[in-house]
C-alpha cells in the first residue's frame, strides 16, 4: 500500500468492521481515523464511493481468509472447516457489512444494489475453490458452493438466537458428502 487512498481505504474498511455500514456518517470516521470528511470525499470522490471501496476490502479480506483455508479431509469436513473459519470475529465482521449492504440493496439503494453482487461472486469462488480443493469435482462443485453459501446465509442470520454450531450444521455436511460422491 503506497498511496494515501489505498491507506484511507484500508482505515475506513476496519472502522467499518467495528461500526457497521448503517447510519455512516464521514465526519466521526474520518476522525476515527485521522483525517477530515474532505479528505475522504478528496481521495475517493464521494461517500458512495467509499463504501463501495469499504465493501470491496471488507470482501478481498475476507476471501483471502478463506483461500488460506487449507484443503480439508473430506467435502464434509469442509464445511465444519469453513463455517468455524466463517465464525471467527474478523469474518463475523465482514459478514454482517454483506448482510448490512445486501438489506441497504433490497430497499434499492445504490452503490448497495450493485456491490452485492460482485461481493458474492468474489465470495462464492472462494467457498468453490476450498471445496475443490477438499474433493470435490469441479463440475459439481458451483451447485454444491451455492447451498453451501445459502445454508451457511441461513445460519448467519439466526445465529444471534442460538448456539454457536447450528442444528443443520451436520445435515448440511452429510448433504455435500453426498453430492460430493453422486453420479
Amino acid at each position: 500500500m503506497s498511496n494515501r487512498r489505498d491507506i484511507l481505504i484500508e482505515q475506513a474498511t476496519d472502522w467499518a468492521l467495528e461500526h457497521g455500514l448503517v447510519g455512516l456518517s464521514l465526519r466521526p470516521m474520518a476522525a476515527a481515523i485521522g483525517t477530515s470528511d474532505r479528505m475522504l470525499i478528496y481521495h475517493l470522490g464521494s461517500k458512495e464511493q467509499l463504501i463501495v471501496e469499504i465493501l470491496r476490502c471488507s470482501t478481498a479480506r475476507s476471501a483471502r481468509e478463506l483461500h488460506s483455508l487449507p484443503a480439508s479431509a473430506s467435502p464434509r469436513q469442509a464445511v465444519f472447516d469453513q463455517w468455524r473459519l466463517r465464525t471467527t470475529k474478523h469474518q463475523s465482521q465482514c459478514e454482517r457489512l454483506y448482510v448490512e449492504a445486501s438489506i441497504l440493496g433490497l430497499f434499492g439503494e445504490q452503490p448497495y444494489v450493485d456491490e452485492v453482487s460482485a461481493m458474492v461472486l468474489v465470495w462464492l469462488e472462494a467457498v468453490r475453490q476450498h471445496l475443490v480443493s477438499s474433493g470435490v469435482t469441479d463440475q459439481r462443485s458451483l451447485e454444491i458452493a451455492e447451498l453451501v453459501e445459502a445454508a451457511f446465509m441461513g445460519f448467519e442470520l439466526d445465529r444471534p438466537l442460538g448456539a454457536e454450531e447450528p442444528v443443520g450444521l451436520a445435515a448440511l455436511a452429510q448433504a455435500v458428502d453426498l453430492l460430493a460422491h453422486a453420479d
